[in-house]
């Protein structure tokens, strides 16, 4: 059930009702020669597609495909903010769509995912900042989502650690507030979606790695992977910062950019963090996970890259910035960082639909706001391929809008896009 808490410690007890074992979750099955839709990707969202094929179309025919252990990519390795006030009616449709099935989804996989709806601060440090977000709070609230300005006295009733003093680099003008965002815990989302997939008869298939494909005009016909040759009537790629490795053996070109993308978490703590605060311009946001350590993050490296660990610099300056607005981190300790692989296109919004061929579809593009959409575009992949035409919500990120120039540009528009 969805927890809602300001000043109180977080709804959760080490050790209190914890999932059991992963290992006895699901199936692991050797693959069958074929499938009505093989789902290229283990992470969350090909998880999510899964599921949503089994509950909501009856479609168990179905394999998804991963080269390492479920959810062992950005699933794993994200910060897990959920959040739907995006600018753009596109983006914000598809993402408070997704934000209403987290706020079901553990009663819907009986299964504790830890949603807590502590809110979502985003900080405002300039005049143009505060432009910025009133914009982007009115068109909110025009959308139907949850959203107000509040200023530097109302943040620090909402987060009192926040620095809001007016002599440093980036003093606090005032924030967007969404009550609703929170966070949820990554892992057992991934594995409360793989169970459910996996009772209702869907193979999960782990350490598969695709290394080909088989076509006939205008049909993938299978999947070369390395348990072998795996047919399939359609292919849905949903294997975020390495889709277009896979489209590339297709011969597809997609405008997308791999980036790495760092994060980092400190000791336990003793709850001191309430909500979840975000920063643009010093390029920061924080909150703390139920165990107690806080998790921290910045923008994507400037570099292309496969890599899963990130460069000592970054996580300075994450750190730099953390402490000038919180300055009770100061003696924190750093205990892990890892890095995730993220993929952006030319307008920071997702590729979702038919690519190339008439039975393959692709679902891409994310970037840093992969995690929050989850169940919403689990709903919408299942379906566009039961019903083999674009759900509604995600037909505005067809890659056809890069010949015809109807953008979705996210650059920017929603503060900083995690």
């Amino acid at each position: 059930m969805s927890t809602q808490y300001l000043d109180a410690t977080p709804p959760h007890t080490p050790g209190a009702d914890l999932p059991e074992h992963p290992d006895f979750l699901w199936r692991n099955p050797e693959p069958k020669k074929s499938y009505e839709i093989v789902i290229v990707g283990g992470g969350g969202h090909g998880l999510a597609t899964a599921h949503y094929l089994a509950r909501n179309h009856g479609i168990t025919d179905v394999a998804v495909l991963e080269k390492g252990w479920l959810a062992g990519g950005n699933m794993a390795r994200n910060t897990t903010l959920i959040r739907s006030n995006y600018l753009w009616d596109e983006s914000a449709a598809i993402y408070e769509h997704s934000l209403k099935l987290w706020e079901t989804l553990d009663q819907d996989l009986g299964y504790p995912i830890l949603f807590s709806q502590r809110g979502v601060l985003n900080l405002a440090h300039t005049l143009q900042d505060v432009r910025d977000s009133v914009r982007r709070v009115e068109a909110n609230r025009l959308n139907g989502i949850d959203a107000e300005f509040v200023g530097p006295e109302d943040v620090k009733k909402l987060c009192p650690i926040v620095n809001i003093s007016d002599d440093i680099r980036y003093p606090v003008l005032g924030a967007t507030y969404q009550p609703r965002g929170g966070i949820a815990k990554h892992d057992y989302v991934a594995w409360g979606f793989a169970r459910r997939a996996s009772d209702a008869g869907i193979d999960l298939i782990q350490n598969c790695e695709v290394q080909g494909f088989e076509t006939d005009g205008d049909r993938v016909t299978a999947v070369r992977t390395s348990q072998g040759t795996i047919g399939a009537g359609q292919v849905l790629l949903a294997a975020a910062g390495h889709t277009s490795t896979l489209t590339d053996q297709l011969g597809i070109k997609l405008p997308l950019q791999s980036h790495p993308l760092q994060a980092l978490v400190s000791e336990l703590l003793e709850p001191v963090h309430p909500t979840v605060v975000m920063s643009n311009a010093v390029h920061v946001y924080v909150s703390q996970a139920h165990k107690g350590e806080l998790v921290m993050g910045a923008g994507v490296d400037a570099y292309n890259g496969y890599g899963q660990r990130g460069a000592f610099h970054i996580i300075e300056r994450q750190m730099a910035a953390a402490v000038e607005l919180f300055p009770v981190f100061a003696r924190a300790h750093l205990l892990r960082t890892w890095g995730g692989i993220v993929d952006t296109t030319p307008d920071a919004s997702p590729i979702v639909g038919r690519v190339g061929y008439e039975n393959l579809f692709v679902n891409c593009g994310w970037g840093t706001g992969g995690f929050k959409v989850t169940p919403g575009i689990g709903w919408c992949l299942a379906q566009t391929l039961a019903k083999q035409e674009p759900h509604d919500l995600v037909e505005p990120f067809g890659i056809e809008r890069f010949v015809s120039g109807v953008l979705v540009d996210e650059h920017g528009a929603a503060g900083v896009a995690h």
